[in-house]
């Protein structure tokens, strides 16, 4: 698999059957090229200037879109702080308690999956680990 910084966004929209247009283009470019999980008022506020007639309505209805064609994953890192990441390899999250920062984990031990009754299917698995990153 790509990492996010190899895809062409356009192409990759256009393979997962989504009109690249200028609007989602500028959100899901935003994304591959910014790996900090930002929220959606976070990339609203980064690339209004570019596009002044973008609403937090489209930046909103794009992310939702994203996510549902599976080109950008969502991240839960605090209670109601919804993130998002373009990055879809497996890994786990790690976020500074001092500055913030929410930062990729890869090439983790493999993890246990637990015992589910036949009827359960997991979908998604995220794990958050908290500290500091020696910013301060």
């Amino acid at each position: 698999m790509q990492t996010a910084l190899q895809i062409n966004p356009a192409e990759r929209l256009r393979e997962l059957g989504i009109r690249p247009s200028p609007q989602r283009l500028a959100v899901y470019a935003y994304l591959l090229s910014h790996p900090v999980h930002p929220t959606a008022d976070t990339i609203y506020q980064a690339i209004i200037a570019s596009q002044p007639s973008l609403s937090r309505t489209t930046i909103y209805n794009t992310l939702k879109l994203l996510v549902r064609e599976k080109a950008v994953s969502t991240v839960i890192i605090e209670d109601g702080e919804l993130r998002f990441d373009a990055d879809l390899r497996p890994h786990a999250h790690f976020k500074c308690r001092i500055c913030g920062g929410v930062y990729d984990l890869f090439d983790l031990p493999e993890q246990k999956t637990p015992s589910l009754p036949s009827s359960f299917k997991i979908e998604e698995v995220h794990i958050c680990y908290r500290g500091t990153c020696g910013c301060k």
